[in-house]
């Protein structure tokens, strides 16, 4: 298994240190860990591995699924590696010996990625299998479902795209989302779908995992809340790639942060609307000020949702 350097990450590595000013921050300015109580008690493992109970079962029901169908994850990163080492790791496909009313599905080593996105989520499919890449144009950077499905193979396990769009910032409207949806389960594929800006939007539109057992969302607590540092995040879908995703897990970080997960408990809580309206209320300010920017030079850019856009 071969993978390429991540540009992004090796550019940031040189240079992020060293800037008086950083522009190319990609979430929401971090919160103080003042705001949060810091003390989890004993620093041990998060037991079950996969996150608490009861903190699964209160984000499954974001999405309408379990707490079975959630597993805690280091990061927005790390969920998507595991999601696609299981869905992309043989060609088998994921179901099979899973249980209940699931037949296998992506069944097949290839994907779909809408581009452009972000690296990861087309390197790593890469290293597992193989990528055909449906391009978004300028300056629209509208969705195709047409593309979506000429770019489906039999051997094609899962369409991946991001919602709200990194670099481009276009948050693609519900009817496409559902319209490359209906393509994936009609092809026997899931549907990935990172929506780490998601809640930076101010009027979110529902998740992908919500839309069936072919839907599979993936996000953190890194983006629209401010909470880098927790490295906290999540896949929700069908139980057989959860399960299958936990079986990787233990070979990557065995469990969540313990310190991240009580933090995490209190920002998913009675804190959450408060941060979430602070973040969104300074995105659309920082957005404001770029965008008087952009018009004032003759450039132009799609409108975009969260803290990201594509000036061209």
């Amino acid at each position: 298994m071969r993978i390429d350097p991540f540009g992004l990450e090796r550019w940031f590595a040189e240079h992020e240190h060293e800037a008086d000013i950083m522009l190319a921050e990609s979430g929401i300015r971090s919160l103080d860990a003042s705001r949060f109580d810091l003390d989890p008690g004993r620093l041990d493992y998060v037991i079950p591995t996969n996150g608490d109970p009861d903190l699964r079962a209160s984000v499954g029901d974001r999405y309408g699924r379990s707490a079975d169908e959630v597993l805690v994850t280091c990061g927005t990163q790390e969920a998507n590696f595991l999601a696609f080492a299981s869905l992309l790791g043989d060609e088998a496909g994921v179901g099979e010996g899973g249980g209940g009313d699931y037949d296998p599905i992506g069944t097949g080593t290839h994907a779909v990625v809408v581009t452009p996105t972000y690296q990861a989520l087309h390197a790593v499919p890469e290293a597992f299998g193989e990528v055909t890449r449906v391009e978004l144009e300028p300056p629209a950077w509208e969705l195709s479902a047409d593309a979506v499905a000429d770019a489906v193979r039999e051997d094609t396990a899962v369409v991946v795209v991001n919602n709200p769009n990194n670099p481009t910032g276009r948050y693609h409207d519900e009817d496409a989302m559902r319209a490359i949806y209906d393509v994936a389960v009609e092809n026997g594929a899931y549907l990935l779908c990172d929506e780490v800006y998601r809640l930076l939007a101010e009027d979110p539109q529902p998740p992908v995992a919500s839309y069936g057992r072919h839907g599979i969302s993936t996000t953190s607590l890194t983006k629209a809340y401010g909470l880098a540092g927790l490295r906290f995040g999540w896949i929700a879908g069908p139980e057989p790639v959860v399960e299958r995703a936990w079986q990787w897990k233990d070979y990557t970080t065995i469990s969540p942060s313990i310190f991240g997960q009580h933090v995490a408990e209190q920002a998913l809580g009675r804190r959450e609307d408060r941060i979430l309206s602070e973040n969104r209320e300074l995105a659309e300010t920082t957005r404001d000020v770029v965008a008087a920017w952009v018009a004032d030079r003759g450039l132009d850019w799609y409108d975009p949702v969260g803290v990201n856009g594509f000036v061209t």
